[in-house]
């Protein structure tokens, strides 16, 4: 039992209660997940099952993107609608809100810019958890981080979680307006922070009502199944159908094919005769056997060899 499995999150549980679930149904505790999701939020949860956990490091896992419910109107201490709204009023919001004017605003946020962290966060700073500062009420500065948002788009109808959550925060209509935005963005991007500053400039409040994680790397929603289908799914002996296997999961690596030659002498550790005009000094490789992941290797151009990094059997 070793691969990937997509899971759709649903909203109101930690990314550690999915994990505890899934160990629970798999009855096996060798789980893992290469990225969280905040409670409320919802969709693609990637979890490693069996030796796939040591895979982690490996994986095409930069490229998230998300379906938000962005609601103007006012902040919140968090940035979403867990929190408190602030007290700091926006007089001038105009209960209409064109998206001519938001499109104007969204070109800013294109590209590679600079994001600092939210307060509400698992970023360590000096050790600590910024989230623990925050319920404290405490603030520290934090320093502005480097993000891409690849693509940036005003969606025409809402995630498809969005409606079916309740929220702390009354809906204030009409002195609230939602809009609903596609993001594909790099990893490390808060898409709180990026409603807030949408919201900011067009000079208006705004906080993160619904999120919906799509895609994480190469793991997109189509490909994910609940909490409840991976139960009935265990309990019909059918896991096979929906695990990832590992070879398929560092797909995006170079793959050397081995004979059962090499296969031995990866096995023990120990160096490969290799040549490639393309590989880069030190690139990953996966090494395969009959279709099946043996190890992931990497490239030392100097002396024109592929040594074991991570043998899986």
């Amino acid at each position: 039992m070793d691969g990937i499995l997509i899971i759709d999150k649903p909203a109101g549980i930690t990314s550690h209660d999915v994990v505890a679930r899934c160990r629970r149904i798999l009855k096996t505790k060798r789980i893992g997940h290469t990225g969280t999701l905040d409670p409320f939020a919802t969709g693609v949860m990637v979890i490693l099952v069996g030796r796939a956990t040591r895979l982690a490091q490996f994986l095409d896992k930069d490229a998230k993107e998300y379906e938000a419910l962005v609601r103007f109107g006012f902040e919140t201490d968090t940035g979403d609608r867990t929190g408190t709204p602030k007290n700091t009023a926006i007089s001038n919001f105009k209960f209409q809100i064109s998206n001519e004017e938001i499109e104007d605003a969204l070109n800013e946020f294109r590209g590679e810019i600079l994001q600092t962290p939210p307060m509400y966060s698992a970023k360590k700073v000096d050790g600590k958890k910024l989230y623990e500062l925050a319920r404290k009420g405490i603030e520290i500065e934090r320093k502005p981080v480097k993000i891409t948002i690849c693509e940036l788009e005003i969606m025409s109808e809402p995630p498809a979680s969005a409606g079916r959550q309740a929220s702390k925060i009354e809906d204030q209509r009409p002195k609230t307006e939602d809009r609903a935005f596609r993001v594909l963005c790099s990893a490390g991007t808060y898409i709180r922070v990026l409603a807030e500053d949408i919201g900011r400039k067009l000079n208006v409040g705004a906080h993160l009502a619904e999120l919906r994680r799509t895609k994480a790397g190469k793991f997109g929603i189509e490909k994910s199944v609940t909490l409840e289908k991976l139960e009935e799914i265990v309990g019909e002996n059918r896991l096979a159908e929906i695990l990832i296997s590992t070879n398929e999961a560092v797909s995006h690596l170079t793959e050397i094919k081995l004979s059962p030659e090499e296969s031995a002498r990866i096995k023990n550790g120990m160096k490969l005769k290799y040549f490639s005009n393309e590989l880069k000094d030190g690139a990953f490789l996966r090494l395969t056997e009959n279709e099946h992941l043996l190890a992931i290797g990497f490239y030392r151009e100097a002396e024109k060899t592929v040594q074991p990094r991570m043998v899986l059997v």
